[in-house]
């Protein structure tokens, strides 16, 4: 099937997709269209209706905001895109000729709105972006696209914008880069575009995540691009100048996923070969590790004392994260591996603990 989304993704990559959060009068629309139509394969975005967090913050123009896409496709020729949250937001949409419609992050959260939503493209051939959802549950995220397909939807692109941190952060959206990767490995020929806007909320760190996202194979990135990033009625520290995409874009490296060089393919696979061996020697560490747990289980059993010792589980994290990061290895990353090897052996001992699951 040559569908729209990959007469367009195999086209050129980066696809970029560009415009404003909001749009928000006709002139800084049209204006900042006319300064990205320059760019090959660009997409021009911007948001018509915008579901906030909390009322009373600026929620977007409406309708006549479609008329002002409408005009900018028209006087630029480039294919536009924008969010639809409701029923009525897919027929307005269509009826102004947009061409690409996206589901938001919060609405892709939410199963009754994405099967509303769905439901109003019955019949409508018509390409559709998915955001992830706010909260990390890549079910969501699947399920979203499946309720498009089920109804004949098969234009479908992800983006990736990130995840709530639930912590200090130095993003506004964590990436949590595999739970991209897991939903790519589910949908195999589904096109992926990262939201650097969206996944920083700084607009000096955009390009960071934007070369990391070329790094990882992704098809196109989604940027927000204003005229006046600073006076932007919304999401005004994550936006920059269609001046600025310029720069990015030149500034981005983009690498090749596959090369035919026999000696590249050579070398590279003595490398995954010895990755390989040392992945079975990490699965027998912990094997070992997991059978000496089970005996401290048993003993804790015997005398009565308690899984968890949270004295010890402290001095763990300290002092692993200290070797860690004086071997190269991230903190953050560190701590996960460790929480996800503790979490296993909490389970192990309760087994012994309660299911006399001795060794």
């Amino acid at each position: 099937m040559n569908t729209h989304f990959q007469k367009i993704f195999n086209h050129n990559k980066p696809v970029i997709i560009a415009g404003p959060c909001s749009a928000e009068s006709e002139k800084q629309v049209l204006a900042t269209a006319h300064e990205l139509k320059k760019h090959p394969n660009l997409i021009f975005r911007a948001g018509i209706w915008k579901p906030r967090t909390r009322p009373n913050s600026f929620e977007g123009v409406g309708v006549k905001g479609l008329k002002w896409l409408q005009k900018a496709k028209e006087e630029t020729g480039l294919q536009t895109t924008t969010e639809v949250a409701k029923a009525n937001h897919v027929e307005l949409a269509i009826k102004h000729q947009i061409d690409i419609l996206w589901i938001g992050a919060r609405t892709t959260g939410n199963p009754f709105a994405v099967q509303e939503i769905a439901e109003a493209l019955k019949g409508i051939d018509v390409p559709v972006f998915v955001k992830n959802p706010i909260n990390p549950e890549l079910n969501l995220w699947i399920g979203a696209i499946e309720r498009l397909k089920d109804i004949g939807i098969h234009d479908i692109a992800a983006i990736h914008r990130g995840f709530f941190a639930y912590k200090n952060s130095k993003y506004r959206n964590t990436p949590q880069w595999q739970i991209a990767i897991d939903i790519q490995k589910k949908f195999p020929n589904l096109p992926m575009i990262c939201d650097p806007s969206h996944i920083t909320g700084k607009r000096n760190m955009i390009f960071e995540v934007a070369q990391k996202a070329m790094d990882m194979n992704y098809d196109g990135l989604m940027i927000e691009t204003h005229k006046d990033p600073e006076n932007a009625l919304s999401d005004s520290e994550q936006q920059i100048t269609p001046k600025d995409l310029e720069t990015i874009l030149n500034k981005l490296v983009i690498r090749n996923h596959k090369i035919e060089d026999k000696d590249f393919k050579s070398s590279l696979q003595q490398l995954r070969f010895q990755i390989d061996d040392l992945d079975i020697e990490l699965l027998d560490t912990l094997k070992r590790r997991m059978e000496l747990v089970q005996k401290i289980g048993s003993h804790k059993k015997e005398n009565k004392v308690t899984i968890l010792q949270n004295d010890r589980w402290s001095e763990m994290l300290k002092t692993r994260s200290k070797y860690g990061k004086e071997n190269g290895l991230s903190e953050q990353f560190v701590q996960q591996l460790l929480k996800a090897i503790h979490q296993e052996s909490i389970d192990k001992q309760n087994n012994v603990m309660n299911n006399n699951d001795e060794i």
